[in-house]
């Protein structure tokens, strides 16, 4: 597996919030899965309120 650094926005109250998460996954794909699927369920959030900036291989 490789290290993954997944960075973008999710909406709040207030408006957009930045953030970057890192993590181990199989590919890029899986990668941005991982990240919308925590985001959901740590923040209440459905996918359309997440964007997804960029992800890089490290």
């Amino acid at each position: 597996m490789s290290q993954f650094t997944v960075s973008g926005e999710f909406q709040t109250r207030d408006g957009m919030q930045a953030f970057t998460r890192s993590l181990d996954a199989v590919n890029e794909n899986v990668a941005r899965e991982h990240v919308l699927s925590k985001f959901g369920a740590e923040h209440n959030l459905n996918r359309t309120q997440i964007e997804i900036g960029e992800v890089v291989a490290e």
